[in-house]
């Protein structure tokens, strides 16, 4: 008998193996790259890209109050939000909701707190592999209002609503600027 394989054989053994995992920080900087690319279309501009070393910079970095850096995207100067992006995490599911001690939450308490130190809002973007893209912020009546699909969210008195990314940007450009340098 012949030791060598056929070239069917070696096709079939090469679907068995694993494929590589992606990088988990490359996969988020793309994600990144991504979402600014998309604001940018959205919104008619080129201001939107990654934050040096990602939403980490404000934090880690001394800087003066109008050079820090919140979120993982820098915005265009009177955008009222900040941007902070999550992709990949596929094990995240409807639990995650419900347990306060999931990742999810502790997303949403750093981006509470990065909002306070920004005085802007701030909306989360989730994207898991093959799903749409999901858009978590603070409620507001309005908000909800305004858009058609929405779950809202509620623990320990904090209140989030959540939709789909292709209705949180077809919100009117007025929703997402400052109308004033008070606002």
């Amino acid at each position: 008998m012949d030791d060598e394989l056929t070239e069917s054989q070696e096709k079939l053994l090469a679907g068995l193996k694993p494929k590589k995992k992606k990088n988990s920080r490359a996969k988020g900087n793309a994600f990144e790259n991504k979402v600014a690319k998309l604001l940018n279309e959205r919104f008619n501009t080129t201001d939107f890209s990654r934050t040096p070393g990602s939403g980490a910079f404000a934090t880690t970095h001394k800087l003066p109050q109008h050079l820090q850096l919140h979120g993982d995207l820098i915005t265009p100067q009177d955008f009222a939000w900040i941007v902070e992006c999550k992709k990949g995490y596929n094990d995240l599911g409807m639990a995650s909701m419900l347990d306060r001690k999931s990742k999810l939450w502790e997303w949403l308490d750093t981006l509470d707190r990065d909002c306070a130190a920004s005085n802007k809002q701030g909306f989360l973007l989730t994207a898991q592999d093959r799903r749409p893209s999901i858009v978590i912020t603070k409620h507001t009546e309005e908000l909800e209002n305004q858009v058609s699909k929405v779950v809202i969210l509620e623990q320990e008195g904090k209140r989030y609503i959540m939709m789909y990314l292709e209705e949180f940007l077809a919100l009117p450009d007025s929703f997402f600027f400052r109308r004033s340098p008070l606002w």
